[in-house]
């Protein structure tokens, strides 16, 4: 029960997804509350809402700093902040990547970020929390066709590194957790479009050391320990939750 004596909530983006969703159950598990942020899946984030103690689900524009902003009037007191959120990203090489599909999905996935770091960062402050944003192993080893989440995500993680240099004198930490290849999230969405077929699916496996994919659970279970105060003296850090993909 990690955060049972945590003032305030968590807020969880992306909670709608996979990752997501797995993330807010396992902290609401370990006794914390928990504000669920989603974009455009409002009957997953409300029927998710009404499972956990306490917790309720808000829309929230990412792009839009006064959506962010009005996010977090709503929970005056915040612990944590976990970003996973993020649109799909289809698998292309970067010669086919347009420079508005590529300026759309750093809009996306950095300014996103920034605008929901920026309107929870007083708040952390005062609470001497801390912030996990959930990035990708692909910025440690490169997949071909990956580059088009794999950059915008290595923008984030540097900003996260930032925090971590700058706002550690408040007591903010500021962390990344690197899914690999996951049976759930964005992993599955790429295996139902066929950007994924049992050809590639069987040569990422290959290049996997434990030969197996991991699922959202296993990168909850990584962002809640980053999260708690078993964690306490670990900040500007990535753990990548791959089966060993990028060591």
């Amino acid at each position: 029960m990690d955060f049972r004596f945590r003032k305030g909530v968590a807020v969880v983006t992306g909670a709608s997804g996979g990752i997501g969703t797995a993330v807010a159950r396992l902290l609401a598990a370990r006794g914390s509350r928990v504000l669920l942020a989603y974009r455009g899946n409002a009957d997953a984030a409300t029927a998710l809402a009404a499972t956990l103690p306490d917790a309720t689900a808000h829309r929230v524009e990412l792009g839009d700093p006064a959506s962010c902003a009005a996010l977090i009037d709503a929970a005056p007191v915040v612990h944590t902040l976990v970003h996973a959120a993020g649109p799909h990203v289809p698998m292309l090489h970067l010669s086919r990547v347009t420079p508005e599909r590529f300026a759309a999905q750093l809009t996306d996935d950095v300014a996103g970020f920034f605008n929901i770091l920026a309107a929870t960062l007083p708040r952390l402050r005062e609470s001497r929390g801390s912030v996990v944003a959930v990035t990708t192993a692909a910025t440690r080893r490169f997949p071909v066709r990956d580059g088009l989440s794999a950059g915008p995500k290595a923008a984030v993680e540097a900003l996260v590194r930032g925090i971590a240099a700058e706002e550690g004198r408040y007591g903010v930490r500021a962390n990344c957790v690197g899914p690999g290849m996951l049976t759930d999230g964005m992993a599955a969405r790429l295996m139902a479009d066929g950007d994924l077929d049992d050809r590639a699916l069987e040569v990422t496996r290959a290049n996997i050391p434990l030969r197996t994919f991991g699922t959202a659970i296993d990168v909850a279970e990584a962002v809640c320990f980053l999260a708690s105060d078993r964690a306490r003296f670990i900040t500007g850090q990535k753990l990548d939750v791959d089966g060993g993909y990028a060591a």
